[in-house]
């Protein structure tokens, strides 16, 4: 049996073999794992690191380019003069390195790349590199981050706050835009947005913040979705070591950390991936795989032992070296599918004559695997809008491997719902019911997110029918009716206080909002929704579980009203929820209890301080002895107007 990955790190590096350079770190086991795509720390090995303890002894460059004739480092370190550091082939591995004595931190450079095929020449940014220059500049950084972590009891303990029966309400944040500087008209870095973010997370009580995509991006309109870098944050809001500030802010905090990864595609730029060494190398070569018609971007290759390790050294990266909690995987669908956004001869079957990506499915197998063996307590979300099945499965179940996935089906549902003016509600109330037929199918989370308030749709306010008194009770209830729901929670910035204009990405939020009511009641709101998902173990630790749900009454079409119970593991005190989808308050409205006795109402929407019109219940109501839905007990409630309510079961 040949050793392992671990087994090497454990007893050092292999010797490499007469032939290497000496000042090679590149061990023959690890080219035997880069080449055969199970490498998942290339980002110790490829790329730009010190060759010696002291700056004096340069740096070590390698890079993998198999089709190149010949590889020089070009920069700072030798006035960008071609030719003049060349790199060495090392064996068969398709890699080139070698010292450049005069290199030194902080410096710029680039790989210099004369292929083998067509007297192709180009300049590559360092796909490893850890650093890069701020955009529109292209060059990477010699640079080996640092910092002084001081999260340790939350690295020790971060797996149970990600689990399945753990409540995670899940802040998503477009760093740019969140909050900016009006007077230099520039976003807060990731040092200065980290007390004020800290804080806003902490006083709403939510459990993690989820950032889209930090790693670098050329072009800001695409929020990060087409990353140009794979091991460096952008560059525009700081150094590598702020955001790694940013992140141990977070954590000592309490709060977990969840990154947008985008392993399904990447642009076209002349200094990124794409014709790497003069040929189609990290991409395919048929445009029919190769090539994205509507986002004209590349498409991995994950054919490609060398693309699968780079990829999932990638995913490890964040999750070691930056201690994000966890990552979101963009674009699955488009990842599984050949025929993805095609129309019919646009995309060659498989080998079985189907339109499933068969390479992806064996490249996210063992990508999942390979992050919860090598990063325990860590947490892998899918973003899948498909009925892919097993999404989040174990791989050995015939699954995916991921730890949750996106109800895409679940968001576009429920607010295709929320749309309709309440009088035409009660035709359309199978919008939120259909949920249940699939809802434990998977480890879904619930988002409400930022897809959801860009390219026209309007704010989730906006989208909100009837007058402004109407429009902020239905948004109170929306956020009512995801946080009661089984699935982990996510919101997108501005939804928890009512943004009134659609998010704009080169825009702060409106944050004179937060002084204003009625959005200051949305906050509120927000604050004691997360307050009793957090609190409350029946509201959360069922949320992947059949037992942790029951209905009560979901076929009341008429006056547009559902409710239904959850519970924990202990059975012993479900909370009930109740929703009124229209502006009518409902008297004497009768439930069935499963549990006699004095039932708690944890929370009404409608309250004033909520910014409603303090129609509802509020303390205690008791059970009646008239059976009703099937239970022996029951509970006459006033239901408020386009209210919710939460009632939980006596000790």
């Amino acid at each position: 049996m040949r050793p392992s990955q671990e087994d090497s790190e454990r007893k050092g590096r292999v010797r490499p073999k007469a032939e290497a350079p000496p000042t090679s770190s590149l061990s023959d086991l690890d080219l035997y794992l880069f080449n055969e795509g199970t490498h998942f720390r290339l980002y110790e090995k490829l790329g730009a690191h010190p060759a010696g303890p002291h700056p004096s002894n340069g740096t070590r460059f390698a890079v993998w380019a198999p089709n190149a004739e010949a590889v020089s480092v070009i920069g700072e370190c030798n006035d960008w003069t071609p030719g003049a550091d060349v790199l060495h082939p090392r064996e068969q591995s398709g890699i080139f390195e070698g010292v450049v004595p005069s290199a030194r931190p902080g410096e710029l450079f680039k790989f210099q790349i004369r292929s083998r095929f067509g007297g192709y020449e180009v300049d590559k940014a360092d796909p490893f590199a850890f650093r890069t220059e701020l955009p529109p500049g292209t060059a990477s950084y010699v640079w080996d981050p640092q910092h002084h972590w001081r999260d340790a009891e939350w690295m020790a303990g971060r797996g149970r706050r990600s689990d399945r029966d753990a409540p995670l309400a899940i802040y998503e944040v477009h760093l740019g835009s969140w909050r900016r500087v009006p007077e230099e008209n520039r976003s807060l870095s990731y040092r200065e947005i980290a007390r004020p973010l800290v804080e806003h997370v902490t006083n709403l009580g939510f459990t993690h913040v989820e950032f889209l995509p930090l790693a670098e991006h050329a072009f800001y309109g695409s929020w990060g979705y087409e990353p140009t870098a794979f091991f460096a944050p952008t560059a525009r809001y700081g150094e590598p070591e702020g955001l790694m500030e940013l992140i141990d802010t977070l954590h000592h905090a309490g709060i977990g950390v969840i990154l947008d990864w985008v392993p399904s595609h990447f642009p076209a730029d002349g200094h990124s991936l794409s014709y790497f060494d003069g040929t189609h190398l990290y991409e395919h070569d048929d445009p029919r795989k190769g090539w994205h018609p509507d986002w004209h971007t590349m498409l991995f290759n994950y054919d490609r032992n060398e693309v699968r390790a780079f990829l999932g050294s990638s995913a490890v990266f964040w999750l070691d070296r930056y201690h994000a909690d966890g990552l979101r995987v963009d674009g699955v669908a488009s990842m599984l599918y050949l025929d993805y956004s095609r129309r019919p001869g646009e995309w060659i079957p498989n080998v079985n004559g189907g339109r499933e990506n068969l390479d992806t499915i064996r490249f996210l197998r063992w990508l999942n695997e390979t992050v919860y063996r090598v990063v325990p307590g860590t947490q892998m979300f899918a973003e899948e809008s498909t009925a892919w099945p097993d999404v989040s499965h174990p791989t050995s179940m015939g699954g995916l491997g991921f730890g949750y996935k996106w109800d895409m089906g679940w968001m576009q549902d429920t607010l295709q719902y929320f749309r309709h003016d309440p009088i035409d509600r009660k035709f359309h109330q199978d919008d939120l019911t259909f949920r249940m037929v699939y809802a434990f199918t998977e480890n879904f989370v619930l988002p409400l997110s930022h897809d959801e308030v860009v390219y026209g749709k309007g704010s989730l306010l906006g989208r909100m029918p009837g007058d402004d008194w109407q429009r902020f009770a239905n948004l109170r209830l929306l956020l009512a009716y995801q946080a009661a729901q089984p699935g982990k929670k996510l919101l997108f910035m501005g939804g928890e206080f009512g943004q009134l204009r659609e998010w704009n990405h080169d825009a702060s939020l409106d944050w004179h909002l937060t002084k204003e009511p009625p959005h200051t009641g949305v906050m509120e709101w927000v604050r004691t929704l997360n307050r009793i998902y957090r609190e409350t173990p029946a509201l959360h630790e069922g949320d992947t579980e059949p037992d942790g749900f029951e209905w009560v009454d979901h076929a009341d079409h008429t006056q547009s009203v559902l409710a239904f119970l959850r519970w924990g593991r202990d059975r012993t005190r479900p909370v009930l929820s109740v929703f009124n989808f229209t502006p009518v308050p409902r008297e004497g409205y009768r439930l069935g209890a499963p549990i006699e006795g004095r039932w708690t109402v944890l929370a009404n929407s409608d309250r004033a301080e909520y910014g409603g019109s303090g129609v509802g219940m509020s303390g205690t109501v008791d059970t009646e002895g008239t059976p009703s839905h099937g239970r022996p007990f029951s509970l006459s409630l006033t239901l408020p107007p386009l209210g919710a309510l939460f009632l939980q079961a006596p000790r």
